[in-house]
């Protein structure tokens, strides 16, 4: 799949100026600035995108893009203008192994469509990068750190984690959920079941459930799985309008975490000390 997603902004920009053209968008606001105090916004969003080897290249720029397209959406921005601040801040992290987390888009505004152009450009311009092991539990941690620096006051705070695999490094993933709950954090998930299992690259069977039961939490957490190429972008808007809207999918009932998991929530830690021995 070619790497240009340069030209993806402007084009999603396209889609959104004709919805801010038709009367309908309400006008953009200035960029707050409140000495001492946060700013107000409805949602505090992290985006936690996972960059580990078992996610082939194809799959990197398919995620990267269903963000782009996503945040870009008509449906996005009608989320976004129903909010009662009518914004949202948010920001963008990679992450692999313990050692890999990296701040690609810092925290910024979206309310409306040239802010959300803005954020989409940054993304779109960053390198993509790849990198070894799966600590699903240090993605909660440091999606978790980066609401104490954000500098605003959302009426929610919800981490996005989207990956392909489960915790093979790092703390007990379970340990990490349940920490960011306890300071009010929601935790949704993303799980990218698009390709076959593989003992090669430690893929597991059922990563959604996995995901339900050991991964979110939190009021109102959902999981999206995405298991066809095809519906990357679809799946990523689906779950940036319910993140905004502050609803579930339909028809889902996510188990609450104290219940008994129905997969173990340490299988991965069991798989790679299986493979190699540490």
């Amino acid at each position: 799949m070619a790497r240009g997603v340069r030209p993806l902004a402007a084009l999603a920009s396209l889609s959104i100026l004709a919805w801010a053209l038709s009367g309908d968008a309400a006008p953009l606001q200035p960029q707050y600035v409140q000495a001492g105090k946060p700013v107000p916004v409805d949602v505090e969003l992290v985006l936690g995108v996972d960059i580990s080897y078992s996610m082939d290249p194809d799959e990197q720029a398919l995620q990267r893009e269903g963000y782009i397209k996503a945040l870009t959406s008509i449906e996005f921005m009608r989320a976004l203008r129903e909010g009662i601040n009518g914004r949202i801040a948010v920001t963008y992290f990679e992450w692999a192994g313990t050692h890999e987390r990296r701040v690609v888009v810092p925290w910024r505004i979206i309310e409306g469509p040239e802010s959300a152009d803005a954020f989409v450009s940054e993304l779109a311009a960053a390198p993509y990068r790849r990198a070894a092991r799966t600590s699903v539990a240090g993605a909660i941690e440091f999606g978790a750190a980066l609401f104490e620096t954000s500098g605003f006051r959302g009426l929610r705070r919800v981490i996005d984690i989207s990956g392909d695999g489960a915790n093979n490094q790092g703390p007990i993933v379970t340990v990490a959920r349940d920490e960011a709950l306890a300071r009010g954090i929601t935790i949704n998930g993303l799980p990218v079941m698009v390709k076959r299992p593989s003992y090669a690259t430690m893929d597991i069977d059922q990563l959604d459930i996995y995901y339900e039961d050991c991964v979110i939490g939190g009021p109102g957490a959902f999981v999206i799985p995405i298991r066809d190429r095809d519906k990357f972008i679809e799946a990523t808007r689906t779950k940036l309008v319910l993140e905004i809207a502050g609803r579930v999918p339909e028809g889902r009932v996510i188990p609450a975490s104290a219940q008994q998991p129905r997969v173990s929530c340490t299988l991965g830690e069991r798989i790679w000390q299986e493979r190699w021995g540490n």
